[in-house]
């Protein structure tokens, strides 16, 4: 049953965005054969949730947190922002728009995203229950990076964009525990 879910999801993602063509940089991707539709839909999906993310985590610096949360929220917000400069650039090297139009990946689920209203409310959260208010929707937040991360490690063809997915789940995973255990 996973298996046929799984398969369906893939096929799904090939009716998004462009696939072939010969990315730019030093990156060849696998097999010598570019990237893919996964690759592409993964990059522009990932790019408005690393903003997201950014937005998210600055609001630590206006509100009262422990300094661990504090140093994990800059830690994050410098990963993100790097991470957001390759990725466009890869994008921009395969000649595709930084993001999708709206609506394109809905089939697939749609785009997992913190929602300006969500900000909002945290950002008006009392500074005594900021804290956890903010780790329980960075937690959330950052899970649906991993999310988007294994998908294109199932069906991404370019090796520097599958490397990204791998460090993305590798380094989200890392954090979701730490802020749990900052929680406990």
């Amino acid at each position: 049953m996973l298996a046929v879910a799984a398969a369906c999801v893939l096929l799904l993602f090939a009716q998004c965005g462009a696939a072939g063509g010969a990315p730019s940089g030093p990156a060849p991707a696998r097999g010598g054969r570019g990237f893919n539709a996964t690759d592409v839909m993964f990059l522009q999906m990932m790019l408005p949730h690393q903003a997201q993310g950014v937005r998210l985590v600055r609001l630590a610096r206006r509100h009262a947190v422990r300094p661990e949360t504090a140093t994990l929220a800059a830690a994050i917000e410098s990963t993100e922002l790097a991470e957001a400069g390759g990725m466009a650039d890869r994008l921009r090297g395969w000649r595709r728009p930084r993001t999708a139009p709206a609506h394109a990946h809905a089939a697939h689920g749609g785009m997992p995203q913190t929602s300006d209203a969500e900000l909002r409310a945290l950002d008006r959260v009392p500074d005594d229950r900021f804290e956890r208010a903010f780790l329980n929707l960075l937690i959330a937040h950052q899970d649906d990076a991993v999310q988007l991360a294994r998908l294109e490690n199932r069906g991404g063809e370019d090796a520097w964009t599958r490397r990204l997915a791998e460090r993305v789940t590798r380094s989200r995973s890392a954090e979701i525990s730490r802020m749990l255990a900052l929680l406990r």
